[in-house]
């Protein structure tokens, strides 16, 4: 089933227009409607820290807060106003929750979340891990887009990195939202290389899956030789001219992610193309 309601989260203006970019085309493409969100920051005041803030203090703050927001608004209407797919924006104040939460709360009833790879340098405090947050508790699949990214439209080539997990079965179904018809699908399982028929079932059995679909679909095989397992995705996508690599995010616990790393962070960290994260 198509997309019908997408998810921006538009946190800068410079992540804005790199946003809008990918996002227009997707919503074009599906006649979905697009929700521009964007958080307005709390500015918190602790307790036990005994001080006055003056009234212009205030007063600056929220001025910066709308100046922000309106250049965001700006970009928004300048990618939409011409389309003929129903699209909206809201500002929503984050007010005593994190804006990571807010955007929780609205990933919940969008088909597709779409967000900015993190930026240190722009991204206020309280926007900090929101990806990871975004995916670990929204319950839906999220496109995470690298800094000014400008490439081809997504859907037409897509790799997915399988593994016979929980977290992959519901990527790879994820995913069949937005190939598109007869897109070239390279399903990709980094490994020791092909097993026997029996071992290697799971993989087959997708691939058939979605050859029913309409896909081309073709199952590959990659030693990792050393290198990480998101490094033979980024690798292999590019070598495919992939437009978008489709994994299971977090499949093990946090306590696991903290102290060994996982794929989900890697691929967060280092981003080459559009990853498409499914928990």
């Amino acid at each position: 089933m198509a997309p019908k309601t997408l998810l921006v989260c538009l946190t800068t203006p410079d992540h804005a227009e790199t946003l809008m970019k990918f996002a227009v085309p997707l919503a074009r493409k599906h006649g979905a409607h697009l929700i521009g969100l964007h958080t307005i920051e709390a500015l918190v005041v602790y307790p036990s820290i005994a001080m006055h803030i003056p009234e212009p203090a205030y007063a600056s703050f929220n001025e910066s807060q709308r100046e922000e927001s309106e250049e965001i608004k700006k970009i928004f209407n300048a990618h939409t106003q011409a389309e003929e797919f129903v699209s909206e924006f809201r500002m929503i104040k984050a007010e005593a929750q994190s804006a990571t939460e807010r955007m929780v709360e609205s990933a919940r009833s969008a088909d597709l979340v779409i967000m900015a790879h993190e930026d240190r340098n722009t991204d206020r405090f309280d926007q900090r891990h929101a990806q990871a947050q975004v995916i670990r508790e929204g319950g839906r699949p999220v496109i995470v887009v690298p800094p000014s990214y400008d490439g081809p439209e997504i859907g037409n080539n897509i790799l997915l990195g399988w593994s016979d997990t929980r977290e992959a079965a519901r990527a790879a179904h994820d995913m069949l939202d937005i190939a598109a018809d007869n897109a070239a699908l390279t399903v990709l399982r980094v490994g020791a290389g092909r097993q026997d028929a029996f071992r290697d079932s799971d993989a087959v059995d997708m691939v058939e899956m979605f050859s029913r679909h309409g896909l081309k679909s073709t199952l590959e095989y990659r030693d990792p030789l050393g290198e990480s397992i998101a490094d033979v995705l980024t690798a292999t996508a590019l070598e495919k001219g992939a437009d978008l690599i489709v994994t299971g995010a977090f499949g093990h616990s946090k306590a696991y992610d903290f102290v060994i790393g996982a794929t989900t962070y890697a691929l967060l960290r280092d981003q080459k193309l559009p990853v498409l994260f499914s928990k």
